[in-house]
């Protein structure tokens, strides 16, 4: 199966803040938009950030280590990719629930993985492999 671009929609209390998050802070591309939603080319695939006040579930499962953050979305980079998005949220002085780190260090489907938070609270997670072969490993 050949890999296609998703969709994603989720909630957020502030639209200008989402647009400066995504499109600022990110790096998006902004497309189609309204008085209640905003359309991101979020890394080739379409993420639509919903004004829709009050948030969503804030748990956390243990991962190799870490609490991650549940529910979250994410997207998988090319290794330099991610460690260029690292250093760039690091000069915005972006505040991580997870640092930049590498997971299951020597293990199938070791990777580079960031946990950060859009304005509104919404978990995210930007990760990379050494070998897209990688991603599925058991």
């Amino acid at each position: 199966m050949s890999l296609r671009p998703f969709h994603l929609a989720f909630p957020v209390d502030d639209l200008a803040a989402a647009r400066a998050f995504y499109g600022g802070v990110l790096g998006c591309r902004e497309g189609r938009s309204s008085a209640e939603w905003i359309d991101f080319d979020f890394y080739g695939h379409q993420i639509v950030a919903h004004l829709a006040p009050g948030g969503g579930d804030r748990g956390s499962n243990p991962v190799d280590g870490h609490q991650v953050p549940v529910p979250h979305f994410g997207v998988v980079l090319t290794m330099e990719d991610w460690h260029m998005l690292a250093d760039r949220l690091r000069a915005a002085g972006t505040a991580f629930v997870m640092e930049p780190t590498i997971r299951f260090k020597g293990q199938p489907g070791e990777q580079a993985t960031m946990f950060l938070r859009d304005p509104a609270g919404n978990a995210i997670e930007m990760k990379a492999f050494g070998s897209l072969d990688q991603m599925f490993a058991a």
